[in-house]
């Protein structure tokens, strides 16, 4: 059963940064790609970046793009979200997933596993 635990989340000032790492229990065999998904109240879930594991491809939205990183460390089994910039609109709940052939759209349908969510607000 894989298990994904984001932290890192807080408040912090526009303009600033925070880096969420999510620490998957172990890399399941089904998924291939990894994502960071973010809502805000009264608003639906917004795709915000995938990575292929093992060094592949990324994907990021519009919304985020040259401001946020995706990236990973294997060897802990840590996904990481850099995020650069922030905004007041990047105020939510930052979830990470586990997921298997996702493209640019970054759509919850194709990610299984889910972590619990970490807070990120921006003022």
């Amino acid at each position: 059963h894989v298990q994904l635990v984001e932290s890192g989340g807080g408040s912090v000032q526009a303009g600033g940064s925070l880096r969420l790492p999510c620490v998957l229990s172990e890399y399941e065999g089904s998924s291939n790609c990894m994502g960071w998904f973010r809502q805000a109240p009264g608003k639906e879930r917004e795709g915000v970046a995938v990575i292929y594991t093992g060094g592949g491809s990324t994907y990021y939205s519009a919304s985020v793009k040259g401001r946020f990183f995706i990236s990973e460390n294997t060897a802990k089994n840590t996904v990481y979200l850099q995020m650069n910039g922030l905004k007041p609109d990047d105020t939510a709940i930052y979830y990470c997933a586990a997921g298997r052939d996702a493209d640019a759209t970054i759509a919850a349908r194709d990610f299984s596993y889910w972590g619990q969510g970490t807070q990120v607000t921006v003022s």
